[in-house]
């Protein structure tokens, strides 16, 4: 699954899309997969999750984020990964 390899908080790999899932439930005491409406009806969770994926031979960091609304959350995720709800 495209993506990049940051862990999640059960150590497994984890998408942006995924983070920004988990982000959301524990800020709103929801199992991410119960979460509504589908976080792709508010963005393009695929092309999220390729935003900052380094290419093939790119030795360049990727610098940047990307802000949207998702339920009552303002939510900023970076180009390092964190994700950030106002």
């Amino acid at each position: 699954m495209p993506g990049d390899d940051t862990p999640s908080e059960d150590g497994s790999e984890c998408t942006t899309s995924m983070r920004v899932l988990e982000t959301i439930g524990e800020a709103d005491g929801v199992d991410p997969i119960d979460l509504e409406p589908p976080l792709n009806d508010v963005v393009d969770a695929s092309a999220l999750d390729l935003l900052f994926e380094p290419t093939t031979g790119d030795d360049m960091t990727r610098h940047g984020r990307v802000s949207f609304t998702y339920r009552t959350h303002d939510v900023t995720v970076y180009s390092d990964g964190r994700v950030e709800l106002e």
